[in-house]
């Protein structure tokens, strides 16, 4: 295992990685750690948002929507306002 030594550390920082540590039941040396493995070792999600979505209710029978062609007219609101009032 290597060392590492953090100098210079505001005081304030280290008294949120002591609390942290506290609720936690660590030591400072173990939550600091667990943070760098936390931030470091995360895996990078490299699919889209929709990708995700569709995954995640994949598990539920998924959603089939209609195909929508860019070309269709819009169509007509309805309902309309009525301005005179």
């Amino acid at each position: 295992m290597a060392t590492l030594t953090l100098r210079n550390v505001e005081e304030s920082l280290k008294a949120s990685l002591r609390m942290r540590a506290a609720a936690n039941s660590r030591s400072m040396e173990e939550e600091a750690r667990q943070i760098l493995k936390q931030v470091l070792l995360r895996q990078r999600c490299t699919a889209g948002i929709g990708s995700r979505i569709a995954k995640r209710f994949t598990s539920v029978g998924g959603v089939v929507l209609p195909d929508i062609s860019l070309s269709d007219p819009r169509l007509t609101p309805i309902f309309v306002l009525d301005e005179t009032k």
